[in-house]
C-alpha cells in the first residue's frame, strides 16, 4: 500500500468515527429532507436587502476555520459559495460539538442571519445548524491535515472518471454544462419558433443507416434477431416527413464504433432537423442563422481558441468542395478517377492504404489537406455523389454533384445537409452501388435499407435535411478543445 493510500484510508477511519458519535449523540445523519429559502448567489448580490434579516440556506462545505469557541466555514450550493460564522456561545455546547465533527465535504443546513464581517466578506451568523450528510471519502484539492494536500486532481484522466468530483471542486466545469443545457435549450425554441415538431425516433434499429459509420451490434432475445444501435436519426426522420410531418426535429444519442480522439466519442448527441419544400440553400441560411443567434444568446458570438478568435457575427464563407481541393493541391482533381487520385496521393506524401474506392481518397485529401485550413466558418458545398449516397443530385447538371454542404469551423466540421434526395429510383441505384462498396471491403458503406426505400415509393416532398453535432458545437461556444471536456460522462477504458 502507497503512503498516500495509507494517508486515504486513515482519513476515512476518522472520518468514519466522527459518524459513530454523531449516531451515538441519536443525531441522524442522513435525513430525508431540508428546505433552504435561499441561494448563496442571492445573499450576496443583494447584501442590503438581506442584511440583519434570517435566511436558511444549505450546501457542502467546502472550507472550514474552526477555532476555540468560533469558527468559519464556507458552504457551496448550487449557484456559488457563502461563508458560515458559528459561535459556541450562540448554539449551546452541544451544537457547537456537533459542528466540530465536521469536515470538508459534509453537507449541512444553516439558519442565521445575514451580516458583514470586519474585512468585508457576507457571512451567515448560525442561529441552529443541522446536519444533512456526513461523507466518509474526502474531497481532492483539500487539506485535511494543516499544510498538507491530499490530491491535486490534476489529472483530465481521473477528472473524466470522477466527473462528481470534478464538478464539486472545479466551478469553471460546472458552467460549461450548465452552459450547454442552455445551448440545447436555445436550440429547441429556435426550432419551436419555426413550427419544427421535436420527435423520438429508435434508438435500436434492425438496419442501421443514415450516415457512413461503423455501427455497435446488440441481440434482441425476445425477437431473436440481431439489432443496431443507431448512428444516425435521418432515415425514420424521413418517413415521418414522408407521413406528413413536414418540419421535424430530433435531439437524440447516436452511436458509432469507431475511433476516440478529441473531437470523437463513440456516444454523441446529434441534433437533426428536416422540413418539406426545403433545399440545402435553405439549410445553409437556417444553419448560419440559428448558430449566429444561439452564440449571441450565451455570450459567445466572438471565442478566443488560443491564438485564433472564431467571428460568428460576419457572414458565414461558401465555397465549393472542388474549389477547396484546388486550391490547397494545385491541382483540379474533379475529373481524376480512383487511380489518378492515389497517384496523386502518392505524390504529396499520403498514405492511401486501407481505401478501398474513389469516395474514400477524395475525403482523405479533403482531411489532411483543406479541413485544417478551415479556420472561420466555411460553408463548403457541391460535394461528390460519390460520398454523399442520400443526397438530390445537382441542379447545375453536373452528374457528379449533389446539393450537400458541411459546416466547417476551427478545422472541424460542425454540420452536414442535403437537399434530400426523393427519387426512389436514384436511391435505391446508390444504395445498390453502397452494397457493392460493402462488398469489395468498406464497413462504412451504407446497407440496402428496403423498408426505406419503400417509404420513399409512396412520394417524399422536396426536403432539406440537417445533421449538427452538439458537442462539437458546445465545445466551440465554450472554448474547451476536447470532447471529453463537455460530455458529463465520455466513454473511458477501464482501468487496469
Amino acid at each position: 500500500m502507497t503512503e498516500e493510500r495509507k494517508s486515504l484510508n486513515q482519513l476515512i477511519e476518522v472520518r468514519i468515527e466522527k459518524l459513530k458519535k454523531i449516531l451515538e449523540k441519536g443525531i441522524d445523519p442522513y435525513p430525508s429532507t431540508f428546505k433552504p429559502n435561499h441561494f448563496s448567489k442571492d445573499i450576496l448580490a443583494k447584501f442590503k436587502k438581506f442584511e440583519g434579516k434570517t435566511v436558511v440556506v444549505a450546501g457542502r462545505i467546502i472550507s472550514i476555520r474552526k477555532m476555540g469557541k468560533a469558527s468559519f466555514f464556507h458552504i457551496q450550493d448550487s449557484v456559488g459559495k457563502i461563508q458560515i460564522f458559528i459561535k459556541k456561545d450562540d448554539l449551546g455546547e452541544d451544537i457547537y460539538e456537533n459542528f466540530l465533527l465536521m469536515d470538508i465535504g459534509d453537507f449541512v443546513g444553516i439558519e442565521g442571519t445575514v451580516f458583514k464581517t470586519k474585512v468585508g466578506e457576507v457571512s451567515i451568523k448560525t442561529q441552529s445548524m443541522i446536519i444533512l450528510c456526513k461523507a466518509i471519502r474526502p474531497l481532492p484539492i483539500v487539506k485535511e491535515k494543516e499544510n498538507e494536500i491530499y490530491d491535486a486532481f490534476s489529472s483530465k484522466e481521473q477528472r473524466y472518471r470522477n466527473r462528481h468530483l470534478d464538478l464539486i471542486v472545479n466551478t469553471d466545469v460546472r458552467e460549461t454544462f450548465i452552459k450547454r443545457s442552455k445551448i440545447i435549450k436555445e436550440i429547441r425554441s429556435y426550432l419551436d419558433n419555426l413550427g419544427f415538431l421535436e420527435v423520438e425516433t429508435p434508438v435500436l434499429q434492425p438496419i442501421y443507416g443514415g450516415a457512413n459509420a461503423r455501427p455497435f451490434t446488440t441481440y434482441h432475445n425476445a425477437l431473436n434477431q440481431q439489432f443496431f444501435l443507431r448512428i444516425a436519426d435521418e432515415l425514420y426522420l424521413k418517413r415521418l416527413v414522408i407521413g406528413g410531418l413536414e418540419r421535424v426535429y430530433e435531439i437524440a444519442k447516436d452511436f458509432r464504433n469507431e475511433g476516440m480522439d478529441r473531437n470523437h466519442n463513440p456516444e454523441f448527441t446529434m441534433l437533426e432537423f428536416y422540413w418539406a419544400y426545403a433545399d440545402f440553400e435553405d439549410n445553409m441560411n437556417l444553419v448560419e442563422d440559428m448558430i449566429r443567434k444561439i452564440s449571441k444568446k450565451i455570450g459567445s458570438d466572438q471565442i478566443n481558441l488560443g491564438d485564433v478568435k472564431i467571428d460568428l457575427k460576419s457572414p458565414f464563407k461558401r465555397i465549393p468542395f472542388f474549389d477547396l481541393l484546388y486550391e490547397n493541391l494545385g491541382e483540379d482533381i474533379s475529373e481524376m478517377n480512383d487511380k489518378d487520385l492515389k497517384i496523386l496521393c502518392e505524390k504529396k506524401g499520403l498514405n492511401t492504404e486501407g481505401n478501398n474506392n474513389y469516395g474514400q481518397t477524395l475525403d482523405q485529401l479533403m482531411s489532411e489537406f483543406v479541413e485544417p485550413k478551415l479556420i472561420q466558418p466555411t460553408f463548403v458545398t457541391n460535394y461528390p455523389k460519390a460520398i454523399s449516397p442520400l443526397a438530390k443530385k445537382h441542379r447545375n447538371g453536373n452528374e457528379k454533384l449533389v446539393e450537400r454542404f458541411e459546416l466547417f469551423i476551427a478545422g472541424s466540421e460542425f454540420a452536414n445537409a442535403f437537399s434530400e434526395l426523393n427519387d426512389p429510383i436514384d436511391q435505391r441505384e446508390r444504395f445498390e452501388s453502397q452494397q457493392k462498396l460493402a462488398n469489395d471491403g468498406d464497413d462504412e458503406a451504407h446497407p440496402v435499407d428496403e423498408n426505406f426505400l419503400q417509404a420513399m415509393e409512396t412520394g417524399m416532398p422536396p426536403t432539406g435535411g440537417v445533421g449538427i453535432g452538439i458537442d462539437r458545437l458546445v465545445m466551440l461556444l465554450t472554448g474547451k478543445r476536447s470532447i471529453k471536456d463537455v460530455i458529463l460522462f465520455p466513454a473511458m477504458k477501464n482501468e487496469s
